[in-house]
């Protein structure tokens, strides 16, 4: 941890807020992870006060077991039953928290719903996460994986993160710069996965708003709205609405957890001898100087939209989206993926990470 990092006391205060920790043997977790997998837990436990992550952790049922956290189970593939004590986030509740002339400071506990927070500031009339709208999970899992979509990264609008030390629970602020954001990274997912819950994220949305809908799919949604350009924050969320739901099967209806696959970087000079190959790869130059290939083109041009392996399957109309069509395990998922990854390797010499965890 930085040195820049403030431990600061819990605000939950117990008995204002009296709440009884349960736990439940065996918990079916089905319902908590957004493939659909049927596995479950040893033991599981509802957290909807900060108190109740201390009283749990003390319990001595939870003594020496492993802790995992749930939130809506969007970015984890469970390969078997979890054997150990899953922290189910319900954490709730959002405010406004400071206000000056440049900017509003927005707080959301970790358990909120991420596209109806996103929505809730926009009716609220504090625009700046429009482009965020629809990503499946909680707000407590948009710093762990520094969410992006369509131009925005949820980085370049956090102003901080409360996080609880499970080994002492101890309360921590972490700023932007603690929490070391990267492409679809951070210090939450490296260094502090097993050893901090989010609480809570607070923030920072520029009162000086400008529409970001250069993504050609936007303003293509723009362009059959009659828009040639966004006026209005509500037209670019409505616009991200829309394309996302046409390209990305819902999770209640088709088990998957989003974009499957990270879009790979390559240097230059990688890319340059790549481009001579492949002229038609769909690449995004970088600030520093590398260049993003869109992962979804590669997997398409190897065959795999809309190909399965048993019951797991490339969705037929976005190439990042693995999906369970139903019986589907975590190990099918997996080497679904990895064949993937070979076949993309093989044709065009470049490595695919996947972004949710396995376990």
């Amino acid at each position: 941890m930085s040195a820049s990092l403030v431990s600061v006391a819990s605000t939950t205060d117990s008995s204002a807020n009296p709440s009884s920790v349960w736990f439940t043997a065996g918990y079916a977790l089905r319902a908590h992870n957004t493939f659909g997998f049927d596995v479950r837990a040893r033991l599981a436990c509802r957290i909807e006060h900060e108190a109740d992550l201390t009283k749990a952790l003390a319990d001595p049922r939870a003594a020496g077991l492993p802790t995992l956290v749930l939130g809506g189970g969007s970015n984890v593939v469970f390969t078997r039953d979890f054997d150990g004590l899953v922290l189910l986030n319900a954490l709730a509740g959002k405010r406004l928290v400071h206000e000056d002339d440049e900017a509003w400071y927005v707080e959301a506990a970790a358990g909120e719903n991420w596209h109806d927070f996103v929505a809730w500031t926009l009716e609220a009339g504090m625009p700046g996460l429009e482009n965020l709208a629809l990503i499946p999970g909680t707000v407590g899992a948009a710093p762990i994986q520094n969410i992006g979509a369509y131009g925005l990264e949820m980085a370049e609008r956090c102003a901080r993160v409360r996080a609880i030390e499970l080994a002492t629970g101890t309360a921590y602020e972490f700023d932007a710069a603690d929490c070391d954001f990267g492409y679809r990274d951070s210090f939450f997912k490296r260094e502090g996965r097993e050893r901090f819950v989010i609480a809570s994220v607070t923030f920072r949305l520029p009162k000086a708003w400008r529409a970001n809908a250069g993504y050609a799919d936007l303003a293509r949604e723009l362009a059959q709205r009659g828009l040639s350009q966004a006026r209005h924050a509500r037209d670019v969320f409505d616009a991200v609405v829309a394309v996302r739901r046409a390209k990305l099967p819902d999770p209640l209806e088709l088990g998957n957890a989003g974009s499957f696959f990270k879009n790979p970087v390559i240097d230059a000079e990688q890319f340059d001898a790549l481009v001579v190959r492949e002229p038609q790869v769909v690449s995004y130059p970088q600030a520093d100087g590398r260049v993003k290939l869109a992962a979804g083109w590669l997997i398409d041009q190897c065959g795999w939209k809309g190909r399965a392996l048993g019951t797991a399957a490339v969705h037929e109309r976005q190439a990042l989206v693995l999906v369970n069509r139903g019986g589907a395990c975590g190990n099918d998922i997996l080497d679904l993926a990895r064949a993937i990854q070979a076949d993309v390797r093989t044709r065009f010499g470049v490595e695919l990470e996947q972004e949710p965890i396995s376990l």
